[in-house]
């Protein structure tokens, strides 16, 4: 990928996010509606999208390759847990420390790179990160944070299994696997249905690029800061997790644009959902917001630099 690709795509994804971020400002957007356009995409959108696309280019080899995200995110969640240590995070917040520092923001900022900057070929290694990553946020990920509540009343509570079951098959996820029974048993797909289920899953990067936008206005640019726990955080998205994929990888014989989309992937934001976990165990919310808020806007510095680390690989 040349340098001027790279431009071409960052200046896409940030007018997009602009355009979020100004009509979230003018009123545009009711109440709730950021809610409605996050269902939309990981309901209904992004299982199309996947299932459209993992007919189109995966195969039952490329299945091997979810060994890679899986080593990174284990050694990334051990170096998690002692920069935690060393950094002595407090109580309500250790939780969502280590899972920010592991976990991507794969659907909301991931994806639409991913294909913005790859294209659609590039999605069957997208959800080989998208596995691990979902298993892992929602697992260990959820399972830290639950635990590390700042009262009591919290700490007592716990995950039901139930709800667990449901955060680790959400809808895309259940995309994937209806589509490899597909795959599988080479179950053909009528023309129409699988041109309904691609147009459909289009919606999916303008409608996340204009999500993110909504979501920085809402937070407010002059609310973040920058404490030693933020920072680690940082440290561990943008820095700490791709280094450690790029290291393992740089070894391996492995197709190059497999490589670029998991170190990328890897790069990526820390998911939306961690200040609602946080609120649900009673954790630092205020911590997981502005992690939230300053990885989303840092990140839109850091792709220009990362597409040129990239030629690298």
């Amino acid at each position: 990928m040349n340098i001027w690709t790279s431009i071409s795509s960052v200046i896409i994804i940030l007018l997009l996010i602009a355009l979020g971020y100004v009509l979230n400002e003018k009123g545009w957007f009711v109440e709730g509606f950021n809610k409605s356009i996050s269902n939309l995409i990981t309901k209904i959108a992004l299982p199309c999208s996947i299932f459209v696309s993992v007919l189109k280019f995966f195969t039952k080899e490329k299945s091997s390759s979810l060994i890679w995200p899986m080593c990174g995110v284990i050694i990334s969640y051990i170096i998690a847990f002692l920069l935690s240590k060393a950094l002595r995070t407090r109580k309500g917040r250790i939780g969502t420390f280590r899972a920010s520092f592991v976990n991507a923001n794969a659907i909301f900022i991931g994806l639409p790179l991913n294909i913005a900057l790859f294209g659609e070929k590039s999605l069957p290694y997208f959800l080989v990160y998208y596995i691990i990553n979902t298993i892992s946020l929602w697992s260990l990920g959820a399972f830290l944070i639950a635990k590390d509540s700042k009262d009591e009343a919290h700490s007592a509570q716990k995950i039901t299994f139930k709800k667990l079951i449901s955060k680790l098959l959400p809808p895309p996820l259940l995309g994937f696997l209806v589509s490899i029974v597909f795959l599988w048993f080479e179950i053909p797909v009528p023309e129409f249905a699988n041109s309904a289920l691609t147009y459909v899953g289009n919606l999916v990067t303008p409608l996340s690029l204009i999500f993110i936008g909504i979501v920085l206005n809402k937070s407010g640019l002059k609310s973040i800061r920058f404490d030693k726990d933020t920072i680690g955080v940082l440290l561990g998205r943008f820095v700490i997790s791709p280094l450690v994929l790029f290291l393992l990888l740089l070894p391996i014989p492995l197709s190059s644009l497999l490589k670029q989309t998991l170190i990328v992937q890897s790069a990526t934001a820390t998911p939306t959902v961690t200040p609602m976990l946080a609120a649900e165990a009673g954790g630092d919310v205020d911590f997981a917001t502005n992690t939230v808020a300053t990885s989303t806007i840092l990140f839109l510095f850091v792709v220009p630099v990362l597409m040129q680390l990239l030629q690298f690989v």
